[in-house]
């Protein structure tokens, strides 16, 4: 599943809250999980039905401290606001939501006066969401690269695009977290496809409002190397996503040692949150099970 079908599967998983039976079967009072990992809404419909708002509970009954929608900007207002009441009610932090992720063109590496004007537009309506919503993070992926012009000429036009808009999210206290894709498998032709290439550019843009989304399953496929590069990478990352590889489903499904990444994450001290952004390996009530025991089994560390 790759990302712009996750994004489609989020929004059908329930435009409004209130659709669906309210059948939460939780068993209440698992401990919290070690580390922030969140979940997405319809992970849990089997288990919770449909309505939003229940999906929350149950997975706060099951010891998860936060939630991730990438969808959220696409939500009516009143569906933003109840969501995000009923996170602070449950004491939940708000995860990434999508700002900005164009797959066709070419945005952050053009120095056309309309991409620009966009970008800007766009960053100046992902801070009006996260003040509804609550959140401190937003992902930006900075488009395709040109063909037809030098790689560090494009290099340059992304940070002085992000450097732009730097300056609109700054005063709202709004991070853009930046996501190199895999271009082996999900995603060819786009600009960021490596940590040591978003660690290079956060650097050149310098501010606290451009980091990194470390997202782990595409870059097992793009480099591997996981741990090393979560070190050298380290003061500039700000969130990580999860998903095992091959698959793109929960830990445990895979190569990827997850117990021992998490294990090492915690160990330095990372206060931030983990996005569930994955499949389920198995179809059904059974298959939310599983996703729940592997979770518990991979933060025994």
């Amino acid at each position: 599943m790759n990302r712009r079908e996750l994004l489609r599967t989020t929004l059908a998983a329930g435009a409004a809250v209130g659709l669906g039976e309210r059948r939460v079967i939780a068993a209440p009072g698992q401990a919290p999980f070690r580390l922030k990992y969140a979940p997405h809404f319809g992970m849990f419909e089997h288990h919770a039905g449909k309505d939003l708002l229940d999906q929350l509970k149950f997975g706060a009954d099951q010891g998860f401290t936060a939630w991730e929608d990438n969808g959220m900007s696409g939500r009516p207002v009143d569906v933003q606001e109840r969501v995000a009441k009923e996170m602070t009610r449950l004491g939940m932090t708000m995860g990434v939501f999508v700002a900005m992720g164009d797959f066709e063109n070419v945005t952050f590496a053009s120095t056309k006066p309309e991409i620009r004007s966009d970008i800007l537009a766009k960053g100046r309506a992902a801070v009006e969401v996260a003040k509804r919503v609550g959140a401190k993070w937003t992902t930006v992926v900075p488009g395709r690269y040109d063909v037809g012009l030098e790689w560090d000429y494009q290099t340059a036009n992304v940070v002085d695009n992000l450097k732009r808009l730097a300056e609109v999210l700054e005063p709202a206290g709004l991070v853009m977290v930046l996501e190199p894709l895999n271009a082996w498998k999900d995603h060819p032709g786009l600009f960021l496809t490596k940590i040591p290439q978003a660690f290079q550019i956060c650097r050149a843009v310098g501010s606290p409002s451009c980091k990194i989304l470390f997202d782990m399953y595409h870059q097992q496929i793009t480099e591997g190397n996981i741990i090393p590069n979560i070190d050298r990478a380290w003061s500039e990352v700000a969130y990580f996503q999860i998903g095992d590889n091959p698959g793109r489903k929960e830990p445990t499904t895979g190569e990827m040692n997850y117990r021992n990444i998490f294990g090492h994450i915690h160990g330095k001290g990372f206060p931030g949150l983990l996005g569930m952004e994955h499949g389920i390996a198995k179809p059904g009530l059974e298959g939310e099970k599983a996703l729940l025991a592997a979770y518990r089994s991979c933060d025994a560390f």
